[in-house]
């Protein structure tokens, strides 16, 4: 019995050898790239549904305002930019997870000089953040909630409400969230209507 040797070509060698390297490399890279992003976890999407550009109206229909929300810092911010449908009221914020806490956090900040620092998590369709208690002044305790309600036509109620002793619920905001066409051209005015106000 005769037993022939077939000598493997050194071209198709050299080919398997770079195609496993690639395969390597594009496996390193993936797992690499998933360890950096720390904010990629299930906790950090919760609030991924207020993302976008949006029209906001008021309850009667009339316009509300514009609202810019997107993510920034590999993903750990979700940041918003609001202007007021007449351009006169302006506000920033900051909304992100803290894992230490395990709670959701935003520190709003307006060009009126308003600021606030609310406090939650995500319960259902429902984002639901509030200040800590404080007290007016005429001395009474009262908190502002602000609650994200995402519907099923992907429309986003916000309701800021203001609750005084507990029990007196005085609405300070109640806007519907629609989404515009979100493309660059769009949304670049904007973005530099909301700038030009912050100066």
């Amino acid at each position: 019995m005769i037993i022939c040797k077939i000598k493997e070509e050194p071209t198709i060698t050299i080919m398997r050898l770079i195609f496993t390297t690639i395969i390597l490399c594009l496996f390193s890279m993936t797992v690499s790239s998933q360890d950096k992003c720390k904010c990629c976890t299930e906790n950090h999407s919760a609030f991924d549904f207020w993302i976008g550009t949006w029209d906001v109206t008021n309850p009667d229909g009339t316009a509300a305002g514009k609202n810019i929300i997107d993510k920034i810092q590999d993903q750990c911010i979700l940041r918003e930019n609001w202007i007021s449908a007449k351009g006169q009221y302006t506000g920033t914020s900051n909304n992100f997870y803290n894992s230490e806490k395990k709670q959701w956090e935003q520190i709003w900040i307006d060009n009126q000089g308003g600021s606030l620092h609310l406090k939650g998590n995500r319960v259902d369709n429902q984002m639901i953040l509030q200040t800590d208690q404080a007290k007016n002044k005429d001395g009474k305790p009262f908190i502002h909630r602000v609650t994200w309600t995402l519907n099923k036509d992907g429309s986003v109620r916000q309701l800021w409400e203001t609750i005084t002793n507990e029990t007196n619920i005085t609405v300070a905001f109640d806007g519907l969230y629609k989404k515009v066409k979100e493309d660059v051209e769009e949304r670049a005015p904007i973005i530099k209507e909301i700038e030009l106000k912050q100066e």
